[in-house]
């Protein structure tokens, strides 16, 4: 029962080591709490503990997600639960053996991986990485990426626990373990990798806000378009008398407009007339009919003042029971409760190729995309100058999912070495430089307009190929490890007569 309480509020440090809490410093404690609770344990014990662990986790992570409905809340909270019961599971698998520290990390790294992919695209949400913001752990992000940094913070876990269960028996030893911790969390500090150019741009990011209450984006769709509208027709007026620069693009947040632009004719004529007026191309968030009818597609579109629309980009990785209804047809009519919300799926986009807005290459990335690795990766490894994150949330605005989010955005500026741009419809717009810190920023609920200068990137950090690959090879590299031994045993167990049989690994350690 211990255990048990000890998993519980460890899951709960946890949850608060993120935004809006970020008390960070519960971050490797956390985890080597966790961790000791495993520790020695048999498999299906500790996968209770990490059952334990992962429901006060994701409820205290995911506490934002009550204005959709405590039954949401409860039901995927209770649903990522069961992944970190697969990572308890591990962690005792491999918590007997000589390099359990290392292997514990990877264990954690394999765990979040699967979670991150499967099933539907997985949840990436609540990876340890993106706590690490404003953290001396962040440097490492431009080298080994979101996954990397993951590995590093459990293996620094796994490590501050071993120095503590031997700290009297090897001193020497355990100092020797601190101090290369802290060589590894400080070195990147004195090696940093530089991706940006000399070269430079300048953006202009609007946020038009959301009437009444602003949490309410659909019921309010028209207003929230034309005051995108008016407000760049504005800028436009203020470029016109020398007041403010004239911005190479300017970036509309995730669904400034929810018809689509290409069948409403005053919706287009107005964006026509938008982007004539101020010279120069916009990049605007949009919901697009699909070619059936039956679906539609949340793209980025890039609409020219002389050729009109552009290159887009379709959200890769939509929310599943947000954005679409999986195995629709099993749940019934699309009328059934909730689900008539989402009267029609939304597909996935397939694009890897930066945007062209005006002879610079833009990784655009919408809304929940930014804490997808792929979305990100690809563009930045074909040449993208600068990344933008085009987002809405206005359903989250009086939640901490809005800093959640801002958070990881600032964690990619790092990763990819380039200058982050931030599109909100009334959450938290801002430029956030290729060092993580944030250059300019519009409060939450307000419309505002913000024109800034930016330093365009050249070159391709570590992290866009390390990251993925670290990943990928946790998952079998974890496998190996709890498996191998368990398999091994069994051979030998064969070789011997049934007296000379010995309790089997998982009837081994206290339950207690």
């Amino acid at each position: 029962m211990l255990r048990i309480l000890l998993a519980l509020t460890s899951g709960i440090a946890l949850g608060l080591a993120f935004e809006p809490v970020g008390a960070v410093v519960l971050l490797p404690l956390a985890l080597a709490l966790f961790f000791w609770c495993t520790l020695h344990q048999s498999v299906r014990f500790a996968a209770l503990l990490g059952l334990a662990f992962g429901v006060a986790f994701m409820l205290t992570l995911l506490f934002w997600l009550r204005v959709i409905g405590t039954d949401a809340w409860l039901a995927l909270s209770g649903f990522e639960a069961l992944y970190f019961a697969l990572a308890g599971a591990g962690l005792a698998g491999v918590s007997r053996s000589r390099l359990w520290p290392l292997w514990s990390a990877v264990v954690w790294l394999a765990v979040e991986t699967f979670r991150g992919a499967w099933p539907m695209s997985g949840l990436t949400w609540g990876r340890v990485a993106f706590a690490t913001i404003d953290t001396p752990f962040e440097r490492w992000f431009p080298w080994i990426g979101a996954s990397g940094v993951s590995l590093l913070v459990a293996l620094s876990s796994a490590l501050l626990l071993w120095s503590v269960l031997h700290v009297r028996d090897r001193q020497v030893l355990a100092g020797g373990v601190l101090s290369a911790t802290v060589l590894t969390v400080v070195v990147p500090w004195f090696v940093p990798v530089h991706a940006t150019s000399d070269n430079t741009a300048t953006v202009a990011v609007v946020q038009g806000d959301v009437p009444g209450h602003g949490d309410d984006l659909i019921a309010h769709h028209r207003e929230v378009t034309a005051s995108h509208m008016q407000l760049t027709q504005d800028l436009a007026e203020q470029v016109d008398r020398g007041e403010r620069p004239r911005p190479s693009f300017v970036v509309w947040p995730e669904n400034t407009t929810a018809v689509d632009p290409f069948r409403d004719l005053s919706v287009r004529q107005m964006l026509v007339m938008t982007s004539r007026m101020i010279g120069v191309p916009i990049l605007v968030g949009a919901i697009v009919d699909a070619a059936d009818d039956a679906h539609v597609l949340n793209q980025g579109i890039v609409f020219d003042p002389v050729t009109g629309a552009g290159d887009r980009y379709t959200k890769r990785h939509p929310v599943p029971f947000g954005e679409y209804i999986p195995y629709r047809k099993h749940f019934g009519a699309s009328n059934f409760g909730r689900l008539a919300m989402i009267p029609r799926d939304m597909l996935s986009g397939t694009g890897v190729e930066p945007l062209r807005i005006d002879g610079l290459r833009v990784a655009d990335v919408i809304c929940f995309d930014v804490s997808y690795d792929d979305t990100i990766s690809d563009q930045v490894r074909r040449g993208a100058d600068l990344l933008v994150v085009q987002t809405s949330n206005a359903m989250f605005i009086h939640t901490g999912q809005i800093e959640q989010q801002f958070a990881i955005s600032r964690l990619r500026a790092l990763e990819t070495g380039r200058t982050v741009v931030v599109a909100a419809v009334n959450g938290r717009s801002g430029v956030i430089g290729p060092d993580g810190n944030v250059i300019a920023a519009i409060e939450p609920r307000t419309r505002d307009v913000l024109v800034q200068e930016i330093r365009l990137a050249d070159g391709t950090p570590p992290a866009m190929v390390v990251g993925p690959w670290l990943g990928r090879l946790s998952v079998p590299l974890a496998l190996g490890a709890v498996l191998l031994p368990l398999l091994s045993y069994r051979l030998q167990r064969r070789k011997r007569t049934p007296d000379e049989a010995e309790p089997a690994p998982d009837d081994q350690g206290d339950d207690t």
